[in-house]
């Protein structure tokens, strides 16, 4: 790969890594885990390959044209963009830095290897006295929870 495709993959990354997440502005799409790849064709069009967190996402539409918009404000013109959704995204995806963000921000992360036996912790108190109140919550991705120690409502990531 020349150097000017290598900076502007590299440039391309970086627009795409700060791009957050519409639903919750705390973590980047990237910490989600949903951006699959970006590369630079042989035409220099910057590509990225997205996976939405589940297929009926509201914010998928949202999230490609931010990524778009990133991309040409960072200079490297007008990208072109793909939803991918084999394999289907999964929590596992989730960086490190984006499940503390997720619980600093209140949302419970998922597990990791999605056991759905596992303890659910309270992003607020910390304990583990927890109940599911709803599968559903502020978003299709979220199910309601109650903390039984501090008596308070959170969302936790559902596990995909």
């Amino acid at each position: 790969m020349s150097t000017l495709a290598l900076d502007r993959l590299e440039r391309a990354i970086e627009a795409v890594s700060a791009v957050p997440d519409p639903e919750i502005p705390v973590v980047s799409i990237a910490d989600l885990g949903m951006v699959r790849a970006v590369r630079v064709a042989a035409d220099g069009v910057v590509e990225v390959d997205l996976s939405p967190t589940y297929t009926g996402c509201p914010a998928t539409r949202l999230i490609g044209e931010e990524v778009r918009a990133a991309i040409e404000a960072a200079g490297l013109g007008t990208p072109r963009i793909r939803f991918l959704t084999s394999p289907a995204w999964t929590t596992d995806w989730i960086t490190p830095e984006g499940l503390a963000a997720l619980e600093r921000y209140g949302i419970a992360p998922p597990p990791r290897r999605a056991d759905p036996d596992a303890p659910v912790a309270c992003p607020r108190c910390g304990s583990t006295d927890t109940e599911e109140i709803s599968r559903f919550g502020s978003t299709p991705c979220k199910a309601l929870w109650r903390c039984r120690s501090c008596g308070e409502p959170f969302d936790r990531f559902k596990c995909l």
